[in-house]
Parts: C-alpha cells; structure tokens; sequence
C-alpha cells in the first residue's frame, strides 16, 4: 500500500468516526425534545438535612469576596449549612479571604477557612482534604466564579432529600459576563447546547450524565461509596462521576436551576481551560472504559457514554482532514470519496445550538449571530486540544492549570496569560488551509468554502491572540507611563 492510499483510509476512518460523533449529537437532541422540556417538580421535604458548601481557590482575589458573600446570602437553616473554603492560594487571596470569613464568621454562619501546607492533588486533593473534616450529609461545590441565587439549595436539596438512591444533582450553568466580547459570547453559544441539550437529555433518558465540576450536589455517602476525589486525571469531576454511577448511583440534572459563572474573556484562558478538560476527558477514557464495558449498564448507555468520554476525539480527527484534503485533492484521490453523509450529520451540533438558544432567550435569533464565532472557536482550538488529547492519552496526571477569573476588567490583572505558544502553529495551519482552498478551487471546488473555514477559523484565533497580547502591552505601557514622567 502507497502512502497515498494509506492517506485516504486514514480520511475516511476521519470522516466515519465524525460522522458517527454529529449523529450522537442528533440523537441527544431527539431525545431532549421528546423527554427534556417538562419542569421538574420540587419535592416536599419534611426534614432538611444538613449540607456543606466546599469552595476550593486558588489564586482569586477578584472574585473570592463576591463569592462568599453570594455563600452567605444562601436562604437554608443554619442549623444545617455549613462552609468549608478550601484555600490553597499562594497570593493575596488568602489575607483578603481571611478577613471576608471572619466577618461571617462574627454574623452567625458556620465557615471554616481551610488552608493546606501544599497543594496536592490539586482541586481533587482539596476536595478530599475537606471531606474528611465533615459529618454533613451532602456536599454542594462550588468553584471561585460562580455565584449562586439564594435559593439555589431550597431548589436542589429536596430531590435528594427525597430519593436515597440519587447521588448528585447537578443544575445548569449560567453566564456573568456574556456580552463582555465576541469570545465569551460564543461561549455562551456552546455551554448553552450542553447543559440544556446534551445534559437534559442524557438525565432524563436515563444514559449516564456527569457532574460539571461546580454548581452540583453531592451524597456525601457517594462520594465515599465511589473511592472518593482522586488526582489521577486533570478532570476529577468527570472520573468521579463515572465511578459513582458504576457504583450504583443515580444522577438528576435540572436545567431549570441556573447558577451563573464567569466566562473566560482571554483567548488564551479559554484555550488553557479547553486544554485541560481536553486531556483530562482523554485520559479518564483509559480508567473508567474497561469497566463501563463489564457493566450491567444496557449497550446504548455504555455507547453513549464511551462517545462522551472521546468528547475532544473530533478535535484531532479534524485536523487529520485538513491536513490530509490538499495532498489527496492534488492526486485526484478525494473526487472519488463518499463524503455526503458527513455533511448531513453535520447538521447535529448547529441545530443542538439553535434549539438551545431558542429555548432560553426571547432574542434567541439575535444571539445566533454570534455561531460564526463559535465555529471559529471549535474549530480554531484544534491544533491546542489535538495536543491536549495526545498528551491524555500517553499518561496520567499533570499539572492542574486553572482558568483565571478576572471579576472585571482582565487587561490590568496579574492573572493573565502573557503567552501562548500554540498561537504560532495556527497561523501556520491558517496558511496551509487558505493554501488547501487554492487548490480546491482548481480541483474540486466543492471543497473550497470547507478549507476556507478552517483558514478562517485558525487565522481567528491566532488573531485573537495577538490581539490580547497587544491589549496587555498597551495596558503595560499605560501603567508605567506616569513613573516616566
């Protein structure tokens, strides 16, 4: 076999295991509309049982303040409530925290400023840390930048209260800041499809579903029957999930329960995040797989939950397309390729977005303006999550890198990325495809607006990037103006 021939299985493998993955998210959409958009109804509760806020920082002084006083502002007996800040800062964070808690402290509620030698484990090593130095029945986690109503567990407890099979409730995330750029508006674009598609539909049809890493509530009893937080991968919320429903557990997820979060507004904290659930999803493939598939769970479920798990997979396969269209265009080999069923299931992803928007926003159709950006993004991020997934599949651990919170403005902050190597391979694979698009347009014009997407979408990102780098040297300059002068 040639290499030319080798190069048109390894695309058709590609556009196969594509395909297969934009069916699952027509499926799922299905499903929502079927099953997902019915109200859930709060059970009665005749005794609340008692509850732990955990809040694992690291590094927040924009946003610890906020998120404490949204904590205390919760409306639960404080007979029942207690909190736990699990602080492993290394900055000013901690001096500001330690004030913010002793005045709660002062007015009545039960919190504890939790600081550890060193951070072990990460996020995953502070939540078992702290699990341990509780006696409360459940367990409500909640990260740096969200900010929950006051009625959040009134809304979310009862269910647990009233069903001791149920593990976790997990409720939808919302946005603080959508409209702070392009970037974070279309964010919200792809948050939206999952937590009300993907997540609604998932829980009610009864395939496995996961805790998103915040905004959850947790059985104490749960986590425990599931061997409890581990810092094998880099998304401890996504293996403990697993484990928890192979143990037997049931998830809920109730859509109609927002809890807001910040949305990084810095393209390279958005890669930074992506990267990390990227390789993290990739490396929990490898423990929680053999189990799922010697499990009592039926086929669709361990079908539907092995193609959540390879969730970055097409981020990889996306880019072998792109770089494997021009060489086969050039030798008069990709003519001949069945490729429509790939665009046909393509329709999946765009739809789960529009059905999303719909259901949420009057001016749903407004805000669809911003998919070119989320197209951009999904698209853009290849070579940074390709890298992230190949790395998750090679071994475990690494270092948790978290995603800066700004609170507001993030071009004076100390918690900006200044860098991002991966920008310098986008602009190349923004070349290579624009080139790509000259060829099609000769050979297989079809083709063209395909490999045009792909220049677009890396050219983006890349500009992105050498946008923010320029707003942080301006900012810079302005900063050390008045010294100057």
């Amino acid at each position: 076999m040639n290499i030319i021939s080798i190069f048109a299985v390894l695309y058709v493998v590609s556009a196969l295991l594509l395909t297969i993955y934009a069916l699952s998210a027509l499926l799922l959409l299905l499903e929502y509309l079927r099953y997902g958009r019915r109200a859930l109804p709060i059970p009665a509760v005749t005794e609340w049982p008692t509850v732990v806020v955990q809040l694992p920082i690291y590094n927040e002084l924009h946003v610890v303040e906020r998120l404490l006083t949204a904590v205390a502002a919760l409306d639960y007996p404080r007979d029942r409530l207690s909190v736990q800040l699990l602080d492993d800062s290394t900055d000013d964070t901690s001096d500001l925290a330690a004030t913010v808690v002793a005045r709660l402290r002062d007015s009545g509620l039960d919190i504890q400023h939790i600081q550890r030698t060193e951070r072990s484990g990460y996020k995953a090593g502070a939540l078992a840390y702290a699990l341990e130095r509780t006696t409360a029945e459940l367990v409500f986690i909640l990260d740096a930048d969200f900010v929950p109503a006051p009625d959040f567990l009134r809304c979310t407890v009862p269910h647990l209260a009233a069903d001791p099979g149920l593990g976790m409730v997990q409720t939808r995330w919302g946005h603080l800041n959508p409209f702070n750029n392009w970037l974070t508006l279309g964010q919200t674009l792809a948050l939206d499809g999952h937590f009300v598609v993907e997540q609604t539909a998932r829980s009610r049809v009864g395939w496995l579903m996961t805790f998103n890493g915040s905004g959850g509530v947790w059985r104490a009893q749960t986590i425990r029957d599931a061997g409890g937080w581990r810092d094998a991968t880099l998304t401890e919320d996504l293996d403990l999930s697993y484990r928890a429903q192979l143990a037997g557990w049931r998830f809920l997820y109730l859509k109609d329960v927002v809890v807001p979060g910040e949305l990084p507004p810095q393209i390279a904290a958005y890669k930074q995040q992506q990267a990390r659930w990227a390789k993290g999803s990739t490396q929990c493939l490898g423990y929680i797989l053999p189990p799922l598939w010697k499990s009592k769970f039926s086929l669709a479920q361990r079908v539907m939950a092995t193609l959540h798990l390879c969730q970055y997979f097409p981020h990889p396969l996306m880019l072998l397309l792109l770089l494997l269209t021009p060489p086969l265009l050039l030798t008069h080999t990709l003519q001949h390729m069945p490729l429509g069923l790939l665009g046909l299931a393509g329709l999946g992803p765009p739809l789960v977005y529009l059905v999303s928007q719909h259901t949420l926003y009057a001016n749903w159709s407004r805000r669809m303006l911003a998919f070119p950006v989320l197209l951009a993004l999904g698209t853009g991020i290849a070579w940074s999550n390709t890298r992230a997934v190949v790395s998750g599949l090679m071994g475990q651990g690494g270092e948790f890198q978290r995603t800066p919170k700004f609170g507001s403005t993030w071009q004076n902050s100390r918690y900006a990325l200044r860098s991002d190597p991966n920008m310098w391979v986008e602009i190349a694979l923004s070349a290579y495809a624009l080139w790509g698009m000259g060829v099609a347009l000769r050979m297989s014009p079809a083709l063209a607006p395909y490999l045009a997407l792909y220049g677009f979408a890396f050219g983006w990102v890349a500009f992105w990037g050498l946008h923010d780098r320029w707003l942080l040297a301006r900012q810079a300059n302005a900063a050390a103006a008045p010294a100057h002068s």
